[in-house]
């Protein structure tokens, strides 16, 4: 058996610190939300531009903030993609303290999902693993895919419907969590609705027979979507909130407005629920007598594994390890658990084992990615144990040396692999085969064909 070495990697990796600390603190810094990150982008393309990569696509699938950048050395060499991601959270804004307080800088939103460390990381070893492909003469492709608005209308999404991962060999991303692991949990497919119903203003008081309540309307389907959590398997969720329904108890509503999140554990599962979903809202308009407006504005597809791509993870993973916490940064992270209500146990020290098959309850635009080409992802600690994401925590713990540590880690273990699969064409066959199997005859389409 080949024992690889992996210095060269390594050292490309510390040779790109510089450049992903500066993408880390600025990122973290100016904590623009989805679809305003703007200046967050720019700042992954100077720097991917300073290492000589080139900018291919601006704007990307039409996206605000979205682009692709790329790198290539030689001819028909493998092609290897990377995920970076950059919007903040609002309201999660929040100072590297270990207890909540208001960002330095006045922002009201925050890093709470820790996307300053995960572009990072992916911008960074994307420029480690050209560095080596340059030292060692190796031919292949390395492009980024600047993902922008990941939270809300995520750009991988149009990047599939469009192709662009149509071409690569493999896509690797990770995310920042509270251990480090790999495995088999798949997020949920997801469907964003926006229902509204017209119906009739009338005085509430004098003359209500003359008016049609569409808040009657809204309360049915409501009501409607509540005793459905009977039937549905235990995989979907249903979520919603009203975002308008009405002004003034004395006036008959004629307008309100819901917007809704239908998931399950994959296609399948989430156009049933919505079908049914369409269904209730069209019952409740007709007993009502108001009008329904029911819209399918955005979906995503369920995570794909990948069992090569994940067991090659789980070995860079185990030989990186976690990293080495000071007593400083252990007691930070214990602070902080005491100060939102959890045990204090502290940072993860050691690796997970890989995860059994399970699916998750949020989503991710990386899961169309995963139907369109081989995909791994994994989970890195960058906050205490203990602590899920969308949380101030995140925040915190982002913009100060845990959050760093998180990127180094996380990038030697993305390069890594990229290296393994630039230079082992069984990897890449292995993955591919595997990727086929398990799609089978379900084609890819674009869950925005259904958006209406």
């Amino acid at each position: 058996m080949t024992v690889r070495d992996y210095g060269t990697i390594d050292l490309s990796v510390d040779r790109t610190g510089e450049a992903m600390e500066s993408i880390n603190k600025e990122v973290w810094m100016l904590a623009e939300v989805s679809n305003e990150e703007s200046e967050s982008a720019k700042v992954h393309i100077r720097e991917l531009e300073a290492a000589g990569f080139t900018i291919t696509s601006l704007e990307t699938s039409g996206r605000p903030n979205a682009f692709i950048a790329e790198w290539e050395q030689g001819s028909d060499g493998p092609r290897i993609g990377f995920l970076p991601e950059y919007d903040a959270l609002p309201d999660l804004g929040n100072s590297a303290s270990a207890d909540q307080a208001a960002a330095p800088n006045g922002k009201s939103a925050g890093h709470g999902c820790g996307h300053n460390l995960l572009g990072a990381a992916c911008t960074g070893a994307a420029i480690a693993l050209k560095f080596t492909m340059e030292m060692e003469g190796l031919p292949g492709l390395v492009r980024v895919y600047g993902c922008a608005a990941e939270e809300t209308t995520g750009a991988k999404v149009y990047m599939a419907r469009d192709g662009y991962f149509d071409d690569i060999d493999v896509c690797i991303a990770w995310h920042s969590g509270s251990k480090a692991s790999t495995g088999y949990v798949r997020s949920a497919a997801v469907n964003h609705i926006v229902l509204e119903f017209h119906g009739k203003t009338a005085h509430a008081g004098a003359n209500p027979w003359e008016g049609r309540s569409a808040l009657d309307a809204l309360e049915l389907f409501t009501h409607g979507i509540n005793l459905m959590r009977e039937h549905v398997p235990t995989t979907a969720r249903m979520h919603y909130v009203i975002q308008s329904g009405g002004g003034a108890p004395n006036i008959v509503p004629d307008y309100t407005r819901l917007f809704m999140y239908l998931r399950d554990i994959d296609r399948a599962g989430v156009d049933a629920l919505t079908t049914w979903s369409r269904s209730l809202a069209e019952g409740a308009a007709m007993g009502t007598q108001t009008r329904a407006d029911f819209k399918v504005t955005f979906g995503m597809y369920d995570m794909m594994a990948n069992t090569p791509l994940v067991e090659n993870c789980q070995k860079h993973l185990e030989a990186i390890g976690v990293p080495q916490w000071t007593d400083v940064e252990q007691d930070f992270a214990r602070e902080i658990q005491r100060n939102f209500g959890i045990p204090d146990t502290g940072l993860a020290t050691s690796v997970e084992p890989i995860t059994p098959p399970s699916t998750m309850g949020g989503s991710s635009d990386v899961g169309d990615v995963s139907w369109c080409t081989p995909t791994v992802w994994f989970n890195y600690p960058s906050v205490p144990l203990g602590i899920g994401m969308h949380t101030w925590p995140v925040t915190a713990c982002g913009g100060m040396s845990i959050g760093s540590k998180a990127v180094d880690g996380a990038a030697k273990v993305m390069a890594r692999m990229a290296y393994d699969l630039m230079t082992d064409a069984d990897l890449r066959a292995a993955a591919r085969a595997d990727f086929e199997e398990r799609r089978g005859d379900i084609a890819y389409v674009s869950p925005l064909e259904s958006v209406s």
